[in-house]
């Protein structure tokens, strides 16, 4: 059974660019490895996702009256659980069991990120935390990751790097809620001990803080060879007996 290897993270923190990176890296070193991304927009229920729900111009516009951000997070997790429940039995599934890694770049964990983000106050939080845990891991039956990556690129410098360019949908245009989701995903990392990756040197005073690809990779492969360094030491001990 493959390893499930999560890279999660803020905006702007390069989850696509080190995820790509990842797969490289170990599969130069021998080992099968599939990558993937969710939301699956090229699929019918990515499209559901990115279209109706959060409104992206090169799919559709949103049937909601609100934004993406605003709508009720035990409504929104059920759009991102469904395209990972459709893409996850249709092609990933079959994958754990023919590969030694399998990277996700984002995953059950970004529901927790950016639903609990909408929470009232505490009581509210573990709420939504509950229901997403029940509606991933008990009704989709989607297996739990080995390791969570979390990459974090604070607000002020993913909004730096983002000068320019027009926001890809409603999530992205409301900055009080990528706050939110940048402290819920803080959070969550402690929580449910995921591994915290800074994205910058020390304090952010400008983008000549932010860490090279390169750094950042270092630290994600080191996780990773921990990771699979324990495996490998959990089944030596089982065959001594």
């Amino acid at each position: 059974m493959a390893k499930i290897i999560v890279i999660e993270g803020t905006d702007g923190s390069g989850k696509e660019t080190q995820s790509k990176k990842l797969e490289t890296h170990y599969k130069e070193l021998g080992y099968k490895v599939k990558r993937y991304s969710f939301p699956v927009y090229e699929s019918a229920t990515g499209k559901i996702v990115g279209g109706p729900f959060l409104g992206k111009p090169e799919i559709m516009d949103t049937f909601f009256e609100e934004t993406s951000s605003k709508v009720d997070p035990l409504v929104s997790s059920l759009y991102y659980a469904a395209d990972r429940r459709y893409n996850f039995l249709k092609e990933i599934e079959e994958e754990l069991f023919l590969n030694d890694i399998v990277i996700l770049d984002r995953y059950t964990t970004s529901n927790m990120g950016f639903q609990v983000a909408k929470a009232k106050n505490d009581k509210d939080r573990e709420k939504i935390l509950q229901f997403i845990n029940v509606l991933e891991y008990g009704l989709c039956e989607l297996p739990v990751p080995d390791l969570v990556l979390f990459l974090h690129m604070p607000l002020e410098a993913a909004t730096e790097l983002r000068k320019g360019r027009e926001f890809s949908d409603g999530n992205e245009a409301d900055l009080e809620y990528q706050r939110h989701s940048e402290d819920t995903y803080l959070y969550l990392c402690d929580k449910c001990d995921w591994k915290y990756i800074n994205c910058i040197n020390g304090e952010y005073h400008g983008i000549e803080d932010i860490k090279s690809i390169d750094k950042i990779s270092e630290e994600i492969i080191a996780l990773v060879d921990q990771e699979l360094k324990n495996e490998e030491n959990q089944v030596m001990k089982m065959t001594r007996f």
